[in-house]
């Protein structure tokens, strides 16, 4: 299991990487068998939210640490170091360039990008 991480590096340029989610068998909810899980991170606020096909922001930082589940559609995110990645339903975002130059989104599908957005600050 992994998820897409942009960062913002001290210099303020946005970077990709790929990290994967370590997991360890425990029991997570009893009485059932033990599952593979992650560590567990507080969060604060979730919110959902969907931007229409053709949406096309300008380029920006994110305003909260957050990590983003597609629900549907897919849109393409540029990192300002020009490195781009599309997330589509299924994928993880994690979303850490709260400083800097920031990203560009755009949405590439024909359907509207749903998401739900776990906020931490």
């Amino acid at each position: 299991m992994h998820y897409h991480h942009l960062y913002a590096s001290a210099d303020g340029e946005s970077h990709w990487r790929k990290v994967e989610v370590p997991l360890e068998e425990r029991t997570f909810a009893p009485p059932a068998k033990a599952i593979f899980v992650s560590e567990a991170e507080a969060a604060k606020t979730t919110v959902f939210l969907r931007l229409d096909p053709g949406w096309n922001e300008p380029i920006h930082p994110t305003p909260k640490r957050q990590t983003l589940f597609c629900l549907g559609g897919a849109v393409r995110v540029t990192a300002s170091d020009g490195e781009a990645r599309v997330i589509g339903k299924g994928d993880v975002w994690r979303m850490e360039d709260t400083h800097g130059k920031g990203h560009h989104t755009a949405v590439i599908s024909d359907e509207p990008f749903e998401a739900a957005l776990v906020q931490f600050d």
